[in-house]
């Protein structure tokens, strides 16, 4: 379930309409070719994961095998892809409220509606979230529910028309890549799942089976959902929420208004869990020493990182304030790619010090760890220069952060 609920964010609800602008109906097999891609990647965690019988995940395989500055541009990774991807997640509901509320999506309206929902937030986790944490659960489930019921329903409306004749022409190599990096979004998140794997009875078999069966099942629902929206909307690549007009044109306004709530239900528990994980990022960097110590402040009544929570919801409201749901998307994936290349280095390194010690180890070598790099650097080709310069910039940031922290500490 933590595989799952990491892959299935917001995206899937944004994601048809660009997928099927680049790659027509085509679109569909490239969510089965994204899976392939992600496999070695996932593969490589899978044996990550399997080593710590504590706590895990990017940070610590950064540390262990190169160092803590790279285990920090680890950490810093991880907070980039959560911030992009909490930016990303408040466009696309913003472009979801607006689908009923036209004013919302406008000019003042929409930078209104995006300073609300990062205010909102970010008072949640000053104030504290135990509460919100707790609703995650319910929301979790609305979310799930609204999407399988949707394919499900879509194909007793639409019967066979939902299947593809494939007799169009194919698109372009470059359109293909393209869509391959804005779906990969999809299917990032799986990293999150890592993290508490040692606290599995056994890591070794636990973490295989949970990231694979995840693949397999959120590749599954992806493709159906595909296969309705194109059925459903002829022109699919105009709109800006794709899955709240196939649900309008299936069920009418009565769809559209649940897969509302499905949409507020997957954004907000989104939104909640990449605010509260990220936000202790920084928190847990400022007191080990790599960032500095504002960061690692916490509120004199609430005792929550008030200041990593600020700096985290006006970081993510300028994002969102001057990108759009297909650059932030973008962006995010690259940061991550980043990420799952120092993972899939790291095996080299680590794999001698676990092997003997009853660890889940990949047959083949290093063959799947050289594929999963092979695969990142593949899609890094396809990522706009835009994107590229932005990532860039903060992990820029980051680096200066870091000297920052150790300056302060060491004086």
């Amino acid at each position: 379930m933590l595989v799952v609920n990491g892959l299935i964010g917001a995206g899937i609800f944004g994601l048809p309409s660009g997928a099927f602008a680049l790659a027509g109906e085509y679109s569909v097999l490239v969510y089965a070719f994204c899976a392939l891609l992600m496999l070695p990647v996932i593969l490589c965690f899978a044996e990550l994961g399997s080593y710590f019988r504590g706590t895990g995940g990017p940070i610590r395989y950064g540390t262990l095998a190169f160092g803590p500055f790279i285990g920090f541009q680890g950490g810093w990774l991880y907070y980039l892809a959560r911030l992009i991807s909490f930016s990303a997640n408040t466009v696309l509901l913003t472009d979801s409220i607006a689908y009923f509320l036209p004013s919302a999506g406008l000019g003042g309206g929409r930078l209104a509606t995006l300073a609300m929902v990062c205010l909102a937030l970010s008072l949640v986790n000053v104030l504290g979230s135990l509460e919100s944490i707790r609703s995650m659960t319910l929301v979790t489930v609305i979310k799930f529910a609204v999407l399988i019921l949707l394919p499900i329903c879509g194909f007793a409306v639409l019967g066979k028309d939902v299947i593809p004749s494939f007799q169009s022409s194919l698109p372009s190599s470059s359109d293909l890549g393209s869509t391959a990096l804005l779906l990969i979004y999809a299917f990032v998140g799986f990293e999150g799942a890592v993290v508490p794997a040692g606290e599995a009875k056994r890591p070794e078999r636990d973490m295989p089976l949970g990231l694979l069966f995840g693949l397999a099942v959120v590749t599954v629902l992806y493709m159906l959902i595909q296969l309705v929206s194109q059925a459903a909307i002829p022109n699919l690549a105009d709109t800006k929420t794709p899955l709240l007009d196939v649900s309008a044109s299936l069920f009418g306004d009565v769809g559209a208004v649940l897969l509302m709530v499905g949409v507020v239900a997957s954004v907000v528990a989104n939104l909640i869990g990449s605010m509260f994980s990220a936000t202790r990022v920084t928190y847990a960097l400022a007191l080990d020493g790599s960032l500095p110590g504002w960061f690692g402040k916490v509120h004199a009544r609430f005792l929550t990182p008030a200041n990593s929570v600020v700096f985290f919801g006006v970081a993510a409201f300028m994002l969102s304030a001057f990108g759009t749901f297909t650059v932030l998307a973008a962006m995010t994936v690259l940061s991550r790619l980043f990420l799952y290349i120092m993972s899939c280095a790291a095996i080299p390194k680590l794999r001698p010090r676990f092997r003997e010690k009853g660890r889940f180890i990949l047959r083949g070598g290093y063959t799947v760890p050289i594929l999963g790099t092979l695969a990142c650097l593949w899609l890094m080709l396809q990522v706009s220069s835009q994107s590229v310069w932005m990532t860039a910039l903060f992990i820029a940031v980051g680096s200066g952060l870091f000297w920052l922290g150790k300056k302060q500490n060491s004086s």
